[in-house]
């Protein structure tokens, strides 16, 4: 299925989480922020959350400065 990750098309297995992706991105442990579809998903939902064809998924990671 294609899911839309941070404006780029990205091609998955069926019934995958929101946890799932972030490891195969190499990037459990970096997304301090998920957004599916503009909705904010709780942190402690990422292993359950399992994401449809089509969805846009936004991941934030927060940089200090000023």
């Amino acid at each position: 299925m294609k899911i839309i990750i941070n404006a780029q098309e990205r091609e998955f297995d069926a019934n995958v989480t929101l946890a799932h992706v972030l490891k195969e991105l190499s990037l459990d442990g970096k997304v301090m922020a998920a957004a599916v579809n503009m909705n904010i998903v709780k942190q402690d939902s990422w292993g359950s959350y399992v994401l449809n064809e089509g969805d846009k998924l936004e991941l934030l990671d927060f940089v200090g400065g000023g």
